[in-house]
């Protein structure tokens, strides 16, 4: 586990999860989100955006935090991946996060209520497609994250 990919709809705990598990196994994380949205929150075109994450990927380890919905290009990061998690939680869950932390936009509110009818299909055909070197964990519950992290915190699920 040294090259993670962490994708989940809007505050399913994507960033919490990342962190958690980046002290866990000493990885550096990455947030898309600061690399991908400008101050005018115009999304990055997709060419652009498939740039930078080729810089990222180059790197030798690291947690890659973020599920950018509709605008996203997963390819680069999926087929770099040796680990994929999918938060793929309740939307009630997700909601009641996303409300608790900030505003956010229409946008992401049809991207959230949307997610599991719209991205995740797509997300899982691009991890069949890209990725099936990779590790991949879909996620339903918080207690599913707690006992991944458990095994990885006891060195069950490091692979180098």
């Amino acid at each position: 586990m040294n090259k993670v990919v962490i994708l989940g709809r809007g505050g399913a705990g994507k960033s919490n999860l990342a962190a958690r598990l980046g002290a866990a196994i000493a990885l550096p994380v990455v947030e898309l989100d600061k690399h991908f949205w400008p101050p005018d929150l115009t999304p990055l075109p997709e060419d652009q955006w498939t740039q930078i994450q080729r810089r990222l990927v180059t790197e030798p380890a690291w947690i890659l935090d973020g599920d950018l919905g509709p605008y996203d290009a997963l390819d680069v990061r999926l087929q770099a991946a040796d680990t994929i998690i999918v938060l793929d939680f309740p939307l009630w869950r997700c909601a009641w996060r996303a409300l608790r932390r900030s505003r956010e936009n229409m946008a992401f509110w049809r991207w959230v209520i949307g997610y599991r009818r719209h991205s995740l299909p797509l997300i899982m055909v691009a991890i069949a497609n890209r990725a099936r070197h990779a590790d991949t964990y879909i996620l339903k519950t918080p207690h599913e994250v707690e006992n991944l992290l458990a095994r990885v915190e006891y060195g069950h699920d490091r692979t180098s």
